[in-house]
């Protein structure tokens, strides 16, 4: 058999355009939070907002590792145009767990249970004390990334061997681990999203709460890959290589992916809503509230109503432009999602966007896209022998 071709990154290439950009932004925005910071003389407003840049583009990593194991247990041509792509998201944990150092030093700013003289006088933060303690939090927090890591170095690991040998059993480590990778996947999101947000507002709980979060990182991480996969498309090595076909497989996965969110958070509000009850209730009357109503119904149009209008269409779906274009707005919108979890927690007297909001997502994003496209280098941009595709000569 010929060698197949290593189908790297080369230096002109468009992504590296992007990288140095994004570096640029996020270095500018790191200053500006940092300034910030400083004329408040308060670091909590910058921890708040620190906090919505963290977990949406940890969750986007989440995402890339989610997805990236339901292809190789369903296997798939789709998986081909975005494999790398997803391996080099997941990548990015490491990263992650080093940007979690701020919220571990702040965490009495940012959440109601970590600070003493509050649980000493609420019985309800008592009684939760034994899940909700600083020590634990923090433990859990340790367990999730070494999990999450020593599962992405597995899987790239034996990724990367497949590519250098017809041996099927590189490709069966990689489904057997995924299968069970997947199972704890779901685990390790659920209590992270519980953790991370829910916890916010310790008085409130929701049974679906891990599976929304679930569902809106598996969303953030197509909405991203979708124009990665479009740019990689358009430029050598792989041009010509990723087909119409695929890249319409994959707006249909980003349309099954917004129904899910859709469905799990209309699920949660009708169930909530019918209970009527007075301890599950208020999250939901400060995000339809002094101001903050709008903002929703923003949410429900453009996270759901728009995108879900707009990727019913054949056409839209196999053109890499314009499912690209849909993808991008998802993003922000995705962010907007996660701002309005979290911020009516701390702005209950009305909706606002303030610039550290935004520098802040734009401090963290410009490093992650930054690190992202480096994990990218000097690796194959295409599976090369994966045996649910045709072998690339």
């Amino acid at each position: 058999m010929r060698p197949v071709p290593q189908l790297t990154l080369p230096a002109d290439h468009p992504l590296y355009r992007l990288q140095r950009g994004a570096l640029g932004v996020g270095g500018i925005a790191i200053v500006v939070c940092a300034a910030l910071g400083i004329a408040a003389n308060d670091p909590t407003p910058l921890l708040r907002s620190y906090l919505v840049a963290y977990v949406f583009w940890t969750g986007l990593a989440l995402g890339c590792l989610g997805v990236l194991m339901i292809h190789h247990v369903t296997g798939g041509a789709w998986g081909m145009a975005i494999r790398r792509l997803l391996e080099s998201g997941a990548r990015t944990l490491p990263l992650m767990a080093l940007l979690f150092v701020p919220i571990a030093l702040g965490l009495p700013r940012i959440y109601e249970w970590a600070q003493p003289e509050h649980v000493a006088h609420d019985p309800v933060l008592q009684h939760k004390a034994l899940y909700l303690n600083v020590p634990f939090f923090l433990g859990r927090a340790v367990v999730y990334f070494l999990a999450w890591i020593l599962m992405v170095r597995a899987l790239t690991r034996w990724s990367l061997l497949q590519d250098t040998t017809t041996d099927p059993k590189p490709g069966a480590r990689l489904e057997l681990l995924s299968r069970g990778g997947l199972v704890l996947m779901v685990l390790t999101m659920s209590f992270a999203g519980i953790d991370w947000l829910m916890s916010l507002e310790p008085h409130w709980f929701s049974t679906i709460y891990g599976i929304l979060f679930i569902g809106g990182c598996g969303l953030s991480a197509f909405a991203l890959m979708i124009p990665m996969a479009a740019l990689l498309a358009n430029n050598p090595p792989v041009r010509g290589i990723i087909k119409v076909d695929q890249v319409a497989d994959l707006g249909k996965l980003m349309l099954a992916f917004v129904m899910l969110w859709a469905y799990f958070s209309f699920s949660q509000f009708l169930i909530i809503w019918s209970g009527n009850l007075p301890e599950e209730i208020p999250w939901y009357l400060k995000r339809t509230s002094n101001g903050w109503q709008y903002f929703a119904i923003f949410i429900v149009i453009f996270h759901f109503a728009l995108p879900f209008a707009l990727l019913l269409s054949r056409s839209l779906k196999r053109s890499a432009a314009k499912l690209a274009a849909v993808a991008v707005a998802l993003i922000v919108v995705r962010m907007c999602d996660v701002f309005f979890l979290v911020q009516p927690v701390f702005r209950p007297e009305g909706f606002s966007i303030r610039m550290i909001d935004v520098a802040s997502l734009l401090g963290v994003g410009g490093l992650w896209i930054w690190f992202f496209v480096r994990q990218l280098e000097g690796r194959p941009l295409l599976p090369l022998r994966d045996p649910s595709v045709p072998v690339l000569e």
